[in-house]
Protein backbone atom coordinates (compact mmCIF):
# COMPACT_ATOMS: atom_id res chain seq x y z
CA UNK A 1 0.00 0.00 0.00
CA UNK A 2 1.11 3.20 -0.55
CA UNK A 3 1.00 6.19 1.37
CA UNK A 4 0.50 9.64 -0.13
CA UNK A 5 0.51 13.23 2.49
CA UNK A 6 0.65 15.53 -0.14
CA UNK A 7 -1.59 17.12 -2.88
CA UNK A 8 1.09 17.10 -5.15
CA UNK A 9 1.88 14.08 -5.12
CA UNK A 10 -1.22 12.48 -5.19
CA UNK A 11 -2.14 14.35 -8.60
CA UNK A 12 1.12 13.11 -9.77
CA UNK A 13 0.48 9.13 -8.37
CA UNK A 14 -2.93 9.44 -10.29
CA UNK A 15 -1.53 9.41 -13.53
CA UNK A 16 -0.38 5.89 -13.07
CA UNK A 17 -3.18 4.83 -11.22
CA UNK A 18 -4.78 1.10 -12.56
CA UNK A 19 -8.83 2.52 -13.89
CA UNK A 20 -10.89 2.37 -12.73
CA UNK A 21 -10.67 4.33 -8.98
CA UNK A 22 -12.89 4.19 -6.22
CA UNK A 23 -12.61 6.56 -3.20
CA UNK A 24 -13.41 6.10 0.08
CA UNK A 25 -13.26 8.96 2.25
CA UNK A 26 -12.71 9.43 6.08
CA UNK A 27 -11.59 11.51 9.00
CA UNK A 28 -9.72 8.17 10.30
CA UNK A 29 -9.64 5.92 13.40
CA UNK A 30 -11.33 3.46 10.84
CA UNK A 31 -13.86 0.77 12.37
CA UNK A 32 -15.64 -2.19 10.25
CA UNK A 33 -17.76 0.39 9.15
CA UNK A 34 -15.58 2.04 6.79
CA UNK A 35 -14.11 -1.30 5.58
CA UNK A 36 -17.42 -1.99 4.50
CA UNK A 37 -16.86 0.60 1.96
CA UNK A 38 -13.35 -1.11 0.74
CA UNK A 39 -15.15 -4.35 1.03
CA UNK A 40 -17.77 -2.77 -1.45
CA UNK A 41 -15.64 -1.23 -4.19
CA UNK A 42 -13.43 -4.66 -4.48
CA UNK A 43 -17.04 -5.83 -5.23
CA UNK A 44 -17.85 -3.06 -7.61
CA UNK A 45 -14.43 -4.40 -9.09
CA UNK A 46 -12.43 -1.02 -8.66
CA UNK A 47 -8.89 -1.73 -9.93
CA UNK A 48 -7.52 0.98 -7.65
CA UNK A 49 -8.76 1.86 -3.73
CA UNK A 50 -7.61 4.77 -2.66
CA UNK A 51 -8.87 5.80 0.73
CA UNK A 52 -8.18 9.34 2.17
CA UNK A 53 -7.92 10.39 5.73
CA UNK A 54 -8.66 14.04 7.04
CA UNK A 55 -9.66 15.35 9.84
CA UNK A 56 -11.88 18.45 8.31
CA UNK A 57 -11.18 20.94 10.34
CA UNK A 58 -14.00 23.31 8.16
CA UNK A 59 -16.87 20.40 9.15
CA UNK A 60 -16.18 21.19 12.73
CA UNK A 61 -18.18 24.42 14.62
CA UNK A 62 -16.52 26.67 16.95
CA UNK A 63 -17.21 24.63 20.45
CA UNK A 64 -17.00 20.80 18.53
CA UNK A 65 -14.79 18.23 18.85
CA UNK A 66 -12.21 18.59 16.30
CA UNK A 67 -9.21 18.87 18.68
CA UNK A 68 -10.56 16.17 20.74
CA UNK A 69 -12.27 14.00 17.81
CA UNK A 70 -9.92 10.50 17.78
CA UNK A 71 -6.77 9.66 15.92
CA UNK A 72 -4.74 7.11 15.37
CA UNK A 73 -2.74 6.64 11.77
CA UNK A 74 -0.61 3.49 13.14
CA UNK A 75 -4.00 1.41 13.74
CA UNK A 76 -5.80 2.80 10.74
CA UNK A 77 -3.03 1.85 8.26
CA UNK A 78 -2.65 -1.45 9.55
CA UNK A 79 -6.41 -1.88 8.67
CA UNK A 80 -6.55 -0.53 5.55
CA UNK A 81 -3.34 -2.71 4.66
CA UNK A 82 -4.96 -6.18 5.70
CA UNK A 83 -8.32 -4.48 3.50
CA UNK A 84 -5.74 -4.54 0.40
CA UNK A 85 -6.53 -0.71 -0.03
CA UNK A 86 -3.92 0.18 -3.08
CA UNK A 87 -3.45 3.84 -1.62
CA UNK A 88 -3.48 5.66 1.04
CA UNK A 89 -4.35 9.19 1.26
CA UNK A 90 -2.86 11.49 4.39
CA UNK A 91 -2.94 15.03 3.68
CA UNK A 92 -2.78 17.75 6.58
CA UNK A 93 -4.64 21.25 7.12
CA UNK A 94 -2.72 23.33 5.48
CA UNK A 95 -2.14 21.08 2.20
CA UNK A 96 -5.85 20.90 1.86
CA UNK A 97 -6.27 24.38 2.89
CA UNK A 98 -3.49 26.78 2.33
CA UNK A 99 -2.73 30.13 3.24
CA UNK A 100 -5.12 32.15 1.39
CA UNK A 101 -7.39 29.68 0.53
CA UNK A 102 -11.27 31.48 0.40
CA UNK A 103 -13.05 29.23 -1.66
CA UNK A 104 -16.01 27.08 -0.43
CA UNK A 105 -19.36 24.96 -2.20
CA UNK A 106 -22.57 26.13 -0.51
CA UNK A 107 -25.89 23.66 -1.46
CA UNK A 108 -29.01 25.65 -0.62
CA UNK A 109 -32.19 24.23 0.84
CA UNK A 110 -31.43 19.96 2.18
CA UNK A 111 -28.57 21.93 4.14
CA UNK A 112 -30.64 23.80 5.91
CA UNK A 113 -32.60 21.39 8.04
CA UNK A 114 -31.82 18.45 10.31
CA UNK A 115 -27.78 18.56 10.91
CA UNK A 116 -27.43 21.16 9.19
CA UNK A 117 -29.71 23.43 11.46
CA UNK A 118 -27.78 22.05 14.45
CA UNK A 119 -24.22 22.40 13.09
CA UNK A 120 -24.35 25.59 10.86
CA UNK A 121 -21.18 25.85 8.23
CA UNK A 122 -21.24 22.09 8.37
CA UNK A 123 -21.68 21.00 5.05
CA UNK A 124 -20.22 23.86 3.61
CA UNK A 125 -16.99 22.29 5.24
CA UNK A 126 -18.43 18.75 4.38
CA UNK A 127 -19.22 19.16 -0.10
CA UNK A 128 -16.25 21.58 0.12
CA UNK A 129 -13.71 19.35 1.43
CA UNK A 130 -15.23 16.40 -0.70
CA UNK A 131 -14.60 18.49 -3.98
CA UNK A 132 -11.63 18.84 -3.14
CA UNK A 133 -10.45 15.46 -3.01
CA UNK A 134 -12.36 14.28 -6.01
CA UNK A 135 -11.12 16.54 -8.40
CA UNK A 136 -7.50 15.52 -6.95
CA UNK A 137 -8.29 11.70 -6.43
CA UNK A 138 -10.54 11.98 -9.73
CA UNK A 139 -12.59 8.59 -8.66
CA UNK A 140 -14.96 6.73 -11.04
CA UNK A 141 -16.46 5.96 -7.71
CA UNK A 142 -16.87 7.27 -4.17
CA UNK A 143 -18.37 5.33 -1.38
CA UNK A 144 -20.20 6.31 1.57
CA UNK A 145 -22.23 5.03 4.43
CA UNK A 146 -26.11 5.18 4.79
CA UNK A 147 -25.57 6.39 8.91
CA UNK A 148 -24.75 9.96 7.11
CA UNK A 149 -27.48 10.27 5.15
CA UNK A 150 -28.01 13.96 5.29
CA UNK A 151 -24.32 14.18 4.44
CA UNK A 152 -24.70 11.37 1.17
CA UNK A 153 -27.53 14.25 -0.09
CA UNK A 154 -25.56 16.39 -0.34
CA UNK A 155 -22.73 15.14 -2.23
CA UNK A 156 -24.96 13.71 -4.74
CA UNK A 157 -26.78 17.02 -5.02
CA UNK A 158 -23.00 18.56 -5.69
CA UNK A 159 -22.07 15.80 -7.71
CA UNK A 160 -25.08 15.91 -9.87
CA UNK A 161 -25.18 19.97 -9.84
CA UNK A 162 -21.62 20.43 -10.77
CA UNK A 163 -21.90 17.58 -13.71
CA UNK A 164 -19.06 15.82 -12.04
CA UNK A 165 -18.01 12.50 -13.77
CA UNK A 166 -18.50 9.92 -10.81
CA UNK A 167 -20.66 7.63 -9.20
CA UNK A 168 -21.44 7.77 -5.38
CA UNK A 169 -22.28 4.52 -4.16
CA UNK A 170 -24.24 4.45 -0.93
CA UNK A 171 -23.76 1.22 1.52
CA UNK A 172 -25.95 0.53 4.42
CA UNK A 173 -25.36 1.25 7.74
CA UNK A 174 -23.19 -1.04 9.48
CA UNK A 175 -24.44 -2.02 13.33
CA UNK A 176 -22.74 -3.45 16.44
CA UNK A 177 -24.56 -6.72 17.53
CA UNK A 178 -26.96 -4.74 19.43
CA UNK A 179 -27.83 -2.34 16.94
CA UNK A 180 -25.91 0.47 17.55
CA UNK A 181 -24.27 2.07 14.41
CA UNK A 182 -20.54 1.73 13.74
CA UNK A 183 -19.26 5.07 14.25
CA UNK A 184 -15.91 7.01 15.59
CA UNK A 185 -17.37 9.05 18.33
CA UNK A 186 -18.72 5.68 19.96
CA UNK A 187 -14.69 5.96 21.46
CA UNK A 188 -16.31 8.53 23.74
CA UNK A 189 -18.89 6.80 25.24
CA UNK A 190 -18.07 5.23 28.85
CA UNK A 191 -19.77 1.90 29.71
CA UNK A 192 -22.83 3.33 30.60
CA UNK A 193 -23.63 5.78 27.88
CA UNK A 194 -22.53 2.39 25.94
CA UNK A 195 -25.21 0.83 26.90
CA UNK A 196 -27.79 4.13 26.74
CA UNK A 197 -26.80 4.77 22.99
CA UNK A 198 -28.72 1.41 21.72
CA UNK A 199 -32.09 3.53 22.31
CA UNK A 200 -31.13 5.66 18.93
CA UNK A 201 -31.35 2.21 17.33
CA UNK A 202 -34.82 1.03 19.33
CA UNK A 203 -36.05 4.26 18.75
CA UNK A 204 -35.59 3.79 14.58
CA UNK A 205 -37.09 0.09 14.99
CA UNK A 206 -40.13 1.46 16.96
CA UNK A 207 -40.59 3.84 14.09
CA UNK A 208 -40.61 0.63 11.98
CA UNK A 209 -42.94 -1.34 13.81
CA UNK A 210 -45.50 1.39 13.94
CA UNK A 211 -45.18 1.82 10.35
CA UNK A 212 -46.16 -1.76 9.11
CA UNK A 213 -48.93 -1.76 11.76
CA UNK A 214 -50.82 1.05 9.27
CA UNK A 215 -49.70 3.92 10.53
CA UNK A 216 -49.55 6.95 8.60
CA UNK A 217 -49.43 10.01 10.88
CA UNK A 218 -45.84 10.66 10.92
CA UNK A 219 -46.04 12.62 14.39
CA UNK A 220 -48.13 10.23 15.60
CA UNK A 221 -44.73 7.62 14.94
CA UNK A 222 -42.40 10.36 15.93
CA UNK A 223 -43.97 11.03 19.43
CA UNK A 224 -43.39 6.76 19.20
CA UNK A 225 -39.72 7.57 18.93
CA UNK A 226 -39.21 9.90 21.28
CA UNK A 227 -41.30 8.19 23.96
CA UNK A 228 -38.47 5.94 23.55
CA UNK A 229 -35.25 7.96 24.02
CA UNK A 230 -36.51 9.76 26.62
CA UNK A 231 -37.37 6.33 28.80
CA UNK A 232 -33.55 6.56 28.84
CA UNK A 233 -31.74 8.75 31.73
CA UNK A 234 -28.92 9.15 29.89
CA UNK A 235 -30.52 10.71 26.38
CA UNK A 236 -31.31 13.69 25.71
CA UNK A 237 -33.02 14.21 22.08
CA UNK A 238 -31.62 16.86 19.71
CA UNK A 239 -34.50 15.97 17.04
CA UNK A 240 -36.27 12.94 15.94
CA UNK A 241 -37.74 13.16 12.26
CA UNK A 242 -39.47 11.76 9.31
CA UNK A 243 -38.92 13.49 6.26
CA UNK A 244 -39.25 13.27 2.48
CA UNK A 245 -36.31 11.42 1.25
CA UNK A 246 -35.61 14.29 -1.60
CA UNK A 247 -36.39 17.47 -0.19
CA UNK A 248 -36.10 16.71 3.70
CA UNK A 249 -39.02 18.40 4.10
CA UNK A 250 -41.09 17.37 7.54
CA UNK A 251 -43.72 14.93 6.34
CA UNK A 252 -47.25 15.06 8.28
CA UNK A 253 -48.21 11.95 6.38
CA UNK A 254 -46.33 8.89 5.27
CA UNK A 255 -47.11 7.92 1.62
CA UNK A 256 -44.44 6.80 -0.10
CA UNK A 257 -40.17 6.39 1.24
CA UNK A 258 -39.46 8.27 4.60
CA UNK A 259 -36.20 9.40 5.94
CA UNK A 260 -36.54 8.84 9.62
CA UNK A 261 -33.19 10.29 11.48
CA UNK A 262 -32.35 11.18 14.80
CA UNK A 263 -29.69 12.75 16.24
CA UNK A 264 -29.61 12.09 20.59
CA UNK A 265 -26.68 13.00 23.23
CA UNK A 266 -25.72 10.55 24.84
CA UNK A 267 -23.56 12.04 27.85
CA UNK A 268 -22.07 14.44 25.94
CA UNK A 269 -21.34 12.52 22.94
CA UNK A 270 -23.92 13.65 19.90
CA UNK A 271 -24.78 10.48 18.07
CA UNK A 272 -26.86 10.21 14.82
CA UNK A 273 -28.63 7.56 13.32
CA UNK A 274 -31.40 6.66 10.38
CA UNK A 275 -33.34 4.27 9.11
CA UNK A 276 -35.67 5.01 5.43
CA UNK A 277 -39.53 3.61 5.42
CA UNK A 278 -41.08 2.41 2.76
Amino acid sequence: MRVIRTVSEMQVARHSLAEPVGLVPTMGYLHDGHISLVKQSKKDNVSTVVVSIFVNPTQFGPHEDFEKYPRDEECDLAMLEKARVDVAFLPVPHEMYPSGFNTWIEIKGITEKLEGAARPGHFEGVATVCNKLFNIIQPDKAYFGQKDAQQVMVIQKMVFNLNMNLEIVVVPTLREGDGLAMSSRNYYLNPDERKAATVLYRALLKAKEVRQEGEHNAEIIRKSMSAIIQSEPLAKIDYVSIADTVSLHELEQIDSKALVSLAVRIGKTRLIDNIVLS
